[in-house]
């Protein structure tokens, strides 16, 4: 049976997490990998970030110098007054946000750095990419908050 967009939205089950967490442990990453990109659409034909914007509110993508370079620039300040504005070191030495929700996230859960934004923030739900199994605690995380991540979890878990 296929899920309300309600139940999308609601934090899936703790049995379910341990369900997608031994699927991703023991399942076959080329099987997985296979279906990833169709889930991946299905998904995002039923979820619309803007109407969600879980992950801007909650979570931090991690600054890498790249796009710490980048979005300094576009937002014309020095790198380290963008450090010091915006971002703080997380407990692995990632830079993060230093605050929820992201600064840059607006009233209209549309991000005011977009075309700029980190590429964490680019790639994310990594429902179409290796990373959802071959790090399945960014997966389970992102399970808990994401709707699209929950979709996708919920198709592999009914074949």
């Amino acid at each position: 049976m296929e899920p309300s967009i309600e139940q999308l939205y609601e934090a899936p089950t703790p049995e379910m997490l341990k369900k997608l967490q031994y699927l991703l442990k023991k399942g076959d990453p080329r099987k997985i990998m296979k279906q990833l990109p169709d889930l991946h659409d299905a998904a995002f034909e039923k979820v619309h970030c803007l109407d969600c914007a879980r992950c801007c509110k909650n979570y931090s993508p991690r600054f890498k110098t790249p796009d710490i370079k980048r979005i300094s620039k576009y937002l014309g300040l020095k790198e380290s007054v963008f450090i010091d504005t915006y971002l703080a070191l997380d407990k692995e030495g990632d830079y993060v946000v230093k605050q929820n929700p992201c600064p840059f996230l607006d009233a209209d859960n549309a991000c005011s750095i977009y075309d700029q934004r980190p590429s964490d923030c680019q790639r994310f739900p990594y429902t179409d990419e290796d990373v959802f199994f071959k790090r399945p605690a960014v997966t389970l995380k992102n399970a808990e908050f994401c709707p699209a991540v929950h979709s996708v979890m919920n198709a592999l878990l009914a074949k």
